[in-house]
This record gives structure tokens, sequence and C-alpha cells, in this order.
């Protein structure tokens, strides 16, 4: 999924408003009773005498707008969790998170930060009490607060009391991620023994469950290291070698294993808006070109600018819930240019349109011929719009969640025309 940063201003302020619901409902799944907390929309401390919090969080940039809770006791852990946090996308973002970072270490945090969440009750119950049993390690959290869309979960950063981060949690609260999170545990695990050069993948430090919910802790990448400009040429490859690492197959589309999977996916979701349309283009798509040659190997699912880092010596590259095996060869490709064009142009359509047109260059790192390369751009689109539907994007407010106002007109238009 793509930042809001550059939606709407109306979207921008719902935006706003789901987070700030969703900063309630986190704060409540993470620190249950009988633990409470003081200074988010909705608390109540009914005049308890509460004594000394057992956690004690800034909010950036402030309740109205949260994005991110970091810990209050200490300058270094706080400036560090916002610092580590998350990939800024242009340069106007890196400069308001380095003015926070900034006010954080000068300890002048509190003429930018000024509201502020209190969490008391017993330690043990809370998700720090857990983490820090399994890790056997003292660690304080920060806390992301993402965008709406349905796979949105809490992301917790883990970081030692040097300011060092150690690790990244995920928790899979519903049907649905808790499955994303099973999946990136064993997606991360397999990865372990795979070669894949230039890439440097997150290890697995704990896996397990807590409280019925799915928890992943992974290693941190070393994100504040110094950048290196990314060259296609670059990109191409790294994409490449993951798709590659775990083996490739090759075969008509029409008898593939992709094809089947594909089709029962669909057959899922022809009830929800859009499906029926979805499930029909992927018809016609197959009845023109099913006896198409086509290489299938694996993909990252979401490799996208914002799930990535340049360093000199090796493409960082994080979040691999979606990672799957037997697709056509080149979908990372055409993912991260539609994310990256989708993130800077405000008409998702004509991304679509643009991504479409730029896949034979796109593709050309995988060896798919020309002749098939906009039968794997169409290919990929059914893939994410199948995604979309099935995980109910529209339904939890996600800002691209309604296929029919962008991506679906362009892939029957094109589906029409294909030959």
């Amino acid at each position: 999924m793509s930042p809001v940063a550059t939606a709407p201003a109306h979207l921008r302020v719902r935006d706003a408003q789901l987070r700030a619901a969703y900063l309630r409902e986190v704060l409540d799944l993470l620190y249950p009773p009988p633990c409470f907390t003081d200074g988010a929309p909705g608390d109540d401390t009914d005049g308890r005498v509460v004594g000394a919090p057992v956690a004690d969080y800034l909010v950036v940039p402030d309740l109205r707008r949260p994005r991110l809770l970091v810990p209050a006791r200490s300058r270094r852990i706080a400036a560090a969790a916002v610092r580590r946090y998350a990939e800024p996308q242009g340069r106007l973002a890196r400069l308001k998170r380095d003015a926070v970072v900034t006010a954080l270490r000068s300890g002048a945090s509190g003429l930018l930060l000024r509201d502020r969440v209190r969490v008391y009750g017993p330690a043990a119950e809370t998700i720090d009490g857990y983490l820090r049993r399994v890790l056997g390690a003292e660690v304080a959290l920060s806390i992301h607060i993402g965008p709406a869309r349905a796979n949105r979960k809490p992301v917790l950063q883990l970081i030692a009391r040097d300011g060092r981060t150690v690790g990244f949690g995920k928790l899979g609260t519903g049907p649905l991620t808790r499955r994303l999170v099973r999946a990136e545990t064993s997606a991360l695990n397999a990865l372990a023994h795979a070669v894949v050069d230039d890439v440097t993948i997150p290890r697995v430090l704990h896996s397990g469950e807590w409280r019925g919910n799915q928890v992943l802790v992974q290693s941190a990448l070393p994100v504040w290291q110094p950048r290196a400009p990314l060259a296609a040429e670059r990109l191409g490859a790294a994409m490449r070698a993951v798709a590659l690492c775990c083996g490739t197959s090759k075969g008509w589309l029409s008898t593939s294993p992709y094809w089947t999977e594909l089709r029962e996916r669909l057959s899922t979701v022809t009830d929800r808006p859009d499906g029926a349309a979805l499930a029909n283009a992927a018809r016609d798509l197959a009845a023109r070109a099913g006896d198409t040659d086509l290489r299938y190997g694996a993909w990252h699912g979401d490799w996208a600018p914002w799930n990535m880092a340049s360093l000199a010596n090796s493409l960082l590259v994080w979040d691999w819930e979606r990672f799957t095996l037997g697709v056509p060869l080149g979908f990372d490709a055409l993912h991260y240019e539609l994310q990256r064009r989708i993130q800077t142009d405000p008409d998702a359509a004509a991304a679509v349109e643009r991504m479409v047109t730029r896949a034979p260059l796109l593709l050309a790192p995988f060896e798919v011929p020309r002749a098939a390369a906009e039968l794997t751009a169409l290919l990929y689109l059914i893939d994410l719009a199948a995604r979309y539907l099935a995980d109910r994007q529209a339904e939890a407010g996600a800002r691209l969640g309604v296929l029919g106002t962008w991506l679906l007109p362009v892939l029957v238009r094109r589906v029409e025309a294909f030959r």
C-alpha cells in the first residue's frame, strides 16, 4: 500500500480520524484490563489512584493525527524511535522527521509533542512484559499507528537502553493479519536458507502467540546506515535474485498451477463489488493468451519504495508477509513501478496505464519476451485486485480500496484490446 501523504486534503482528514480511532484500539489490545490508560481519547480513570505508570508515551505528531507512540522516559530512546521507525518518502518528510529527532535529543520536545499517553497496571499483563520474557532482555517499545487498511496490524519497534533498535514486532490480531504474520514467519524462515545476492532480509528472533494474537519478532535491518543511489539495473538484478531464489518452472498459462490457484482465488470474490467484472476479465485474458509460455518463480509481494533501503553494499528489504512462489517472473518490478507512481501521481488510473505501457522495459531483467510482457502485467493487476477484494480493503477504508475507481477500468479496457 502507498502512503497517504500526497492524498487530497479530505482524504488526509479521514486518514487522521481513522488513525485516532485505531490508537484507542491498539492501546486496548496491548494493555488489556486490568491495565488502563490516561491521555488517549475515551480514557476515563474514574478517579483511581494510579501510582507510577508502567509505560509512558509521547504521541507523534499529536492525538488528532497519531502516527507513532515513542517512550517518554528517555531522550535517547525516543529520538531513536523516531529516527528509525519508518522510511521517509521525500525531502519534506525527512526534514520533519529530523526536526522531531533534534527536539527529542535536546529536551525541547515539549514545543512539538504536547500529547502523552500513560499506561497503569501490572506490567506482566502487557505486551512489554511478554516480549521481555520471551526475548530475555529489557526493551522499550515504540508503536506505529498505520493508515486504514484491512491488513493493518500493531507494529512495534524494540529499543535497547542504549538506543539500539534490536528488532521489530508484529501482531496478527484477526483472521487476515494472523495469517499474514504466520506467512511472514514462514517466508523469513525459508529465505534464511536461500541465496539472494545483494538483498539483506530480516531474521526471525521469536514467533509465538500472546493472548490469542500471532506474534513475530524479527531482527532490525540497519536502515540508519548511509544510503547509496539506487540504479534501475541494480534494483532489477535484486528483484531477479528473489524471483530465482527458490527455483523456477515454465509452462502455458492455462495449464499452470499459478492459473489454477488464481482462478480459485477469484471464485471466492465474485460476490464482492467489482469481483464479477474482475473474474470475467481474467477469463477473457486466459481465452486470448492461455497458450502463452511463461516462467514462474518467487516474488516479495509488496516490494515498494517504503519497504526497502539502498546501502552501498546491500539492499535492505522488509515486510515479506506476501512472499509467494510460482508466480510469473517480474511481478515485483511491476508492483514497485505501480506503487512508486501512485505515491506521487494523484491519478491512480494513469499510474496503472503507465505501468502496463512500460512493462517490456520493466520485465527485461527477467528475460520476459516482449510478446509476453503485457500479459504478465495484466496478470499482475488481476492478482493484485484479487488480493484487494479478498482482504476487503474497500470495507476497511483503504484509500484505493474501491477498484472500480482506478484499477479495474484500465484492466478491462486493456484485456478487451489484448491480441
